[in-house]
């Protein structure tokens, strides 16, 4: 539902891409900002100033790596992303690109020549693809779509192009309505999936083939006539296609349904599109109802690898690491007999193995399986998430690779090596200034047997012989793994720096424990993982070195229907509460989220399916029924421009609040989203929860 599996380099990447799309009428170009930093303080202005790294793609030869580095400026209160080049060894770093809008969707061609990627361009006010030597020099934008490129990936022989450009949607109104009326702002819905995530679906995206010769020309809709999207719309990127080796044909991921079937379907399959014939085959349907995405064709050509869910409407399951045969269309599953799943694949140089990485105990690694025998080795673990792995030799690969202590920096990893080797540093200096609290895991039992891995966060200059207040960390997705993420919203280091100790639960539910886990959440909200909640409160609450007395528990999205069931159950745990984008009433939110096949499944059904006892169960535990037994003081923050949790969720839980005579606030944001993204918003959304926060928990750390 609220796909926070996506990685915060692809957030960086979706947020300055989107911003691409929108004209841009400031020259100012961002450089890396200047802040104070006082006694080593984390503050929401230092956190604002990291360096955000993505899309680190290393050259055909292995020699080089690109990677698009973002500052944030505050004042202008906007992103900038540029790109820089390296050696493959981390040295001679430079930048590439200067000016005041952001690039992204970096691409080799010319066989390292040059590199390829997306940018707005002030003449078309459009996104188009330009290129620029490999040393910086000889900048040409090589399209001129009418309706910008979203996303573009360039054959390997260098022949041909396929992006995706928006069209017009298939859901007209009818012409006679409006026609004699040019600033009605109506609309005339007659079908579900009219909006997502924070847009009105009035375009919708095609992959279109064209040539190339240094400029794209001749372009064709593979899916003319088809009201279909492709990529899938929120996040679908470039991801969703794959060239063969050889450029004579081109896999993509479709979702082909529209209306009430699109907004209640996973189904997304893999489609095969021949170039010389113009004819499109399905390679994935019977045995694949679940999303089919991420394909990769292997060196040789000869196979395809893609990621595969096999259970209709539900969008957490587990993700099966296929391969096809293409001449005989057998398929493998390589993950079978593995507990465990890939979030993102790589196929190695000799197309003997494939590089992955995946949530595993807590933590993300990378790993090699063996296509033909499938055995998995770990090549890099550790107390780290590992992000965006890319092949550069058969024994090595270049990775992306932030914990809770550090955000993304580029890394070389070995089969073999224990140590991967840092190549960037972007924010060593930074880091160096800031006094971090340290992470430990810890294992908490939980009341169904169990053992629930939690992170356990402590202040700077921690003293064990004082008292410290702290906070209950309450995840979103809600199958959404409390792995060593670097976040620029719910970042606990910031949290840690204003005296907070910390405890971040792998409750049931998230994935990187096994399938039963992951899935033992879906139909049980406010069951078993509301007593793993309890369970890590009441083990940190122990701690001789927490204040008992003040105690909070946050959460945004799945996180924030937590807050809110927990604010119905408290019996004195909490002392004040923080819910951002939560569900309050689970029976508006079954009819008013937008990728409905989400409350479909997750929520067991619908609310009027009276003999369906999953689904009553669900609604009976609706954090909307319990308000009568709300103490704590409750901060509530939301963004008007949520369609996937209405902004009226938060509404309701703050009027509820007041009107049963409660300490509440609420902080609205009428242009943001499921995220806090604006700089300025960012930093006010810091300064809110802290000032709350502060308020109702912090004491002064007192001996004991």
């Amino acid at each position: 539902m609220i796909k926070f599996k996506i990685t915060m380099s692809a957030i960086v990447a979706l947020s300055v891409l989107g911003a691409c799309n929108k004209q841009n009428t400031d020259e100012t170009v961002i450089e890396k900002p200047e802040v104070t930093i006082t006694d080593g303080m984390m503050t929401p202005e230092v956190l604002e100033a990291f360096g955000r790294i993505s899309e680190a793609t290393p050259s055909p030869d292995g020699t080089k790596i690109i990677f698009t580095l973002t500052y944030e400026d505050i004042q202008l209160n906007k992103g900038n992303s540029e790109i820089y080049i390296m050696d493959a060894d981390g040295k001679d770093m430079k930048r590439l690109t200067k000016t005041s809008a952001s690039e992204g969707n970096l691409q080799w061609i010319e066989n390292g020549k040059k590199i390829a990627f997306l940018r707005y361009d002030k003449e078309t006010e459009t996104t188009q693809i330009f290129s620029i030597n490999a040393d910086g020099s000889g900048e040409k934008r090589l399209s001129d779509e009418k309706n910008g490129i979203e996303c573009f990936k360039i054959s390997p022989d260098g022949k041909r192009v396929v992006f995706a450009s928006a069209i017009d949607d298939f859901n007209k109104n009818d012409e006679e309505l409006f026609k004699d009326l040019p600033k009605t702002t109506g609309r005339v819905i007659d079908d579900l999936g009219y909006k997502h995530w924070d847009e009105w679906v009035t375009k919708i995206p095609h992959p279109f083939v064209a040539d190339f010769d240094g400029e794209v020309k001749n372009a064709k809709d593979i899916m003319a006539d088809e009201p279909f999207e492709c990529p899938m719309r929120p996040f679908g990127g470039a991801e969703s296609f794959a060239w063969s080796p050889d450029g004579s044909k081109l896999v993509y991921v479709s979702r082909k349904y529209k209306g009430s079937e699109y907004v209640f379907s996973t189904d997304s399959n893999i489609y095969l599109y021949d170039i010389e014939s113009g004819k499109t085959e399905q390679l994935t349907g019977e045995g694949f109802p679940g999303y089919d995405t991420d394909p990769a064709f292997s060196p040789d050509g000869n196979t395809l690898a893609w990621l595969s869910m096999p259970t209709a409407k539900y969008e957490s399951d587990k993700k099966r690491l296929m391969v096809m045969d293409i001449k005989s269309r057998e398929t493998r599953d390589l993950t079978e007999n593995w507990d465990y799943w890939p979030e993102q694949i790589a196929w190695a140089k000799d197309g003997a193995s494939i590089w992955f990485t995946g949530y595993y105990q807590g933590v993300s690694p990378v790993f090699t399986i063996d296509v033909k025998t499938c055995a998995i080795d770990t090549v890099a673990n550790g107390q780290y998430d590992y992000v965006g792995v890319s092949p550069v030799a058969d024994n090595a690969a270049v990775a992306m690779r932030h914990s809770m202590r550090e955000p993304n920096e580029i890394f070389l990893v070995k089969k073999g090596d224990n140590e991967a080797k840092q190549l960037t540093s972007v924010n060593k200096e930074l880091l160096a200034q800031l006094k971090l609290g340290d992470v430990k895991k810890v294992t908490v039992p939980t009341t169904d047997g169990g053992q629930m891995t939690c992170w356990e966060i402590l202040p700077p200059d921690f003293d064990p012989n004082k008292k410290y207040p702290a906070i209950l960390y309450c995840q979103g997705g809600p199958q959404q793994a409390v792995s060593q993420f670097w976040s620029y919203r719910w970042n606990f280091m910031i949290m840690a720096a204003h005296g907070y100790v910390i405890i971040a639960p792998n409750r049931h539910g998230v994935p990187g424990f096994g399938t039963a886990w992951n899935r033992q959440i879906s139909g049980d909200y406010g069951g078993q993982n509301m007593q793993d909640y309890y369970a890590a409160t009441d083990y940190i609450k122990s701690r001789p070195y927490v204040d008992a007395d003040h105690v909070g528990a946050i959460g945004a999205s799945y996180g924030g229907f937590s807050v809110y069931w927990l604010a119905g159950h408290n019996d004195g745990r909490y002392a004040a509460l923080v819910a951002h984008a939560g569900i309050f009433n689970v029976e508006a939110q079954y009819l008013e989220t937008e990728e409905m096949w989400f409350a479909d499944f997750d929520l067991g059904g619908p609310f009027w399916d009276k003999d369906n006892a999953t689904a009553q169960r669900t609604y009976a535990n609706s954090p909307h029924r319990f308000v009568n037994n709300w103490t704590a003081p409750m901060l509530i923050t939301v963004g008007e421009l949520d369609y996937r949790i209405l902004a009226s969720q938060g509404m309701q839980a703050f009027n509820a609040a007041k009107m049963h005579g409660l300490e509440a606030e609420m902080l609205v944001f009428p242009d943001e989203n499921h995220w806090v993204l604006k700089p300025q918003n960012a930093i006010l959304w810091q300064r809110t929860f802290f000032r709350f926060l502060d308020k109702y928990l912090k004491q002064p750390a007192t001996d004991k």
